[in-house]
């Protein structure tokens, strides 16, 4: 009871100063972070002399008047990004397809030759060369080409300083939200893997706004699921225009699902900002370094070896047992009907009311271990449910056509439309995160509950959006 009167009054001093607080605006740490560095600047400029270095730190200040500025910042930003994601794409095409070739083309008409000189059962050459083994070379070789492109120039661009110039520039708007100015970079690290993107937001400090910057990351398209979203926009949105303007087209599309990413990511860190994880968005100081020559052979390193392989690995573990299971339910049979067939004709009538079908989920569901096996799973399904006959490498096997124009003619034969293709964009965005993420949320946050709200809070919205998408274009039409 002696305790009670200093403990009111504590708590009058606290809510004093709280009231105080909020009278001096939200950009009180910025202004006294300014005032020191004015203070700073004006007494260095006094006392000291600085020789031969004064070029260099000129070109720097030259440099970051245009890089973050208010008005070219964005722009500049927007068009490294594009730049970046054209690198990743265009280079990873033909290795890409290098890969396909030995690892599909070539070693498993092998292994299915090996197989039958060792009389192994039908099933069990199914399960282990066109289940696991598919699944496991897929993965590998749509993968493996963007992350050996991708984390290098990422990681070139956080030697050289530009990162940093993106935290600034996007300081504002995640602080608008309630989140941290460097889940900017968190961000930009999931374009190409969520994984490295959730364990990239060890840089934020504070848990509230580290624990927003992984919930949000899987807003960011991963190079799993570039694929799906450049071949369904070169299927159902080039395909609205002339074949002169089909590419422009397409890639505005995909570059218009990855802006809605964004907007997302930012819409739904406010939401928790304001709900779950209420909290003041903390500011943070940051010192741009100075612009410097990349390190490369640390830079290939840090990125193909940290960051590259350990994530390929992950998801090679994974997708093992999503390609047995994928060929399980692809062929075994149930009165004449495989429970793929089964489970796609009783998910139909639900599907369509969010624009989407069947195969779509059927595929999304036993492809959480790896996004890159989505299309050949969606190939495969919607060959397998349509009774399309002379196509793919036979019932109920993985497999990916040559060109564009022959996957289009599948998938109009399969039902698709101009909806269905649009919402599958959409849907591809927001889902649940693959499994090599969710496990990587779990070790971040050491919490089960989170982990399933990163996991269920994406898929809840995607069925939202498909849905609103979906009436709108029923009322249109």
């Amino acid at each position: 009871m002696q305790n009670t009167p200093s403990k009111s009054k504590g708590e009058e001093i606290l809510a004093a100063a709280n009231a105080a607080r909020w009278e001096l605006g939200t950009d009180f740490h910025d202004s006294i972070i300014e005032s020191i560095y004015e203070d700073a600047s004006r007494i260095a400029q006094k006392t000291v002399k600085q020789q031969g270095k004064k070029e260099a730190y000129s070109f720097d200040m030259k440099v970051d008047k245009i890089v973050t500025s208010r008005w070219l910042g964005f722009p500049l930003m927007f068009l490294l990004l594009a730049v970046v994601f054209w690198l990743t794409v265009a280079g990873a095409n033909y290795p890409s397809g290098l890969l396909a070739s030995l690892l599909i083309d070539t070693l498993h008409p092998l292994l299915k030759d090996l197989a039958v000189s060792l009389n192994l059962p039908w099933w069990l050459s199914g399960v282990l060369i066109d289940g696991a083994y598919l699944a496991m070379a897929w993965v590998i070789a749509v993968m493996l080409p963007p992350m050996a492109i991708f984390f290098p120039i990422f990681t070139l661009l956080e030697d050289l300083g530009y990162l940093p110039r993106v935290a600034f520039n996007m300081d504002n708007l995640f602080r608008k939200a309630g989140a941290h100015g460097k889940q900017a970079l968190t961000m930009s690290m999931g374009f190409g893997c969520n994984a490295a993107g959730v364990v990239a937001a060890r840089v934020i400090d504070s848990p509230r706004e580290r624990l927003i910057a992984i919930i949000t990351n899987n807003f960011s398209l991963c190079n799993g699921r570039w694929p799906t979203q450049i071949l369904i926009a070169t299927i159902f949105i080039g395909g609205l225009v002339p074949a002169r303007l089909a590419g422009m087209v397409s890639a505005g599309a995909v570059v218009a699902i990855a802006l809605v990413g964004i907007f997302f990511s930012l819409v739904v860190s406010w939401g928790l900002s304001n709900s779950v994880l209420k909290g003041e968005a903390s500011s943070f100081s940051l010192e741009l370094p100075p612009y410097r020559p990349p390190r490369i052979l640390q830079t290939l390193y840090s990125s193909l070896i940290d960051r590259t392989l350990i994530v390929l690995w992950r998801a090679v573990v994974f997708a093992v047992p999503a390609g047995t299971i994928i060929w399980l339910v692809a062929n075994v049979q149930i009165n004449d009907l495989s429970l793929a067939e089964y489970f796609i004709e009783w998910a139909n009538p639900f599907a369509l009311l969010f624009g989407l079908n069947g195969v779509i989920l059927l595929a999304y569901l036993i492809a959480i271990p790896a996004n890159e096996i989505v299309i050949p799973t969606v190939l495969m399904l919607t060959v397998l449910s349509s009774k399309i006959a002379g196509i793919g490498s036979g019932s109920g096997v993985l497999f990916e056509l040559d060109n564009v124009t022959d996957t289009a003619q599948v998938l109009h034969a399969g039902g698709w439309t101009l909806l269905t293709g649009v919402n599958l964009m959409l849907f591809s965005l927001l889902h649940n995160p693959c499994s090599t993420t969710i496990m990587t949320i779990y070790r971040e946050t050491k919490s089960a509950r989170w982990t399933l709200v990163a996991t269920f809070l994406p898929i809840f919205m995607g069925f939202f959006v498909t849905f609103f998408t979906t009436q709108l274009w029923l009322l249109l039409h």
